[in-house]
């Protein structure tokens, strides 16, 4: 198994995400060659993905994937995991845990203080895996306001 950060889009990244996209959210279309080479292009955008290693039935294929986006405010530099995604196949394999410690080690090299993330309360074996990588919750308030409407 191997994790890698994605600097260029490629066929191959535009169909994992349409097998992984659907997997992560039921309402979200996913992103076609010019979305996907937009979002890759990012530089606060950090793609990172999991590949099946030589013994996997599809060796080399894209299995996983997690976003790490970085801004800049005044306290310093913010890290936030995104979009975590592994393929009902290679669930249980170490995917998340690899993508996870890959977007920690990437943050740190960024020269950010903390990373965050969050989960729904459903997804239980995600939140399993963030405090296995050391997570802990916060007591925070979580607020959004929709401007789809």
């Amino acid at each position: 198994m191997s994790v890698e950060l994605v600097t260029a889009s490629s066929p191959e990244l535009v169909e994992a995400m349409a097998v992984l996209i659907p997997q992560l959210s039921r309402s979200s279309t996913p992103l076609d060659a010019e979305a996907t080479d937009r979002f890759v292009s990012q530089d606060s955008v950090h793609l990172f993905v999991f590949r099946a290693d030589g013994d996997a039935p599809h060796p080399g294929r894209i299995l996983g994937m997690l976003s790490l986006a970085t801004f800049e405010i005044p306290t310093g530099l913010r890290a936030w995991i995104e979009d975590v995604v592994v393929d009902a196949e290679a669930r249980g394999s170490g995917a998340g845990q690899a993508l996870v410690e890959a977007a920690l080690a990437h943050a740190r090299t960024l020269g950010a203080r903390t990373v965050d993330l969050t989960s729904r309360p459903s997804r239980e074996a995600a939140n399993r895996l963030y405090r296995r990588c050391g997570f802990q919750q916060r007591e925070t308030n979580v607020y959004r306001y929709s401007l789809a409407d």
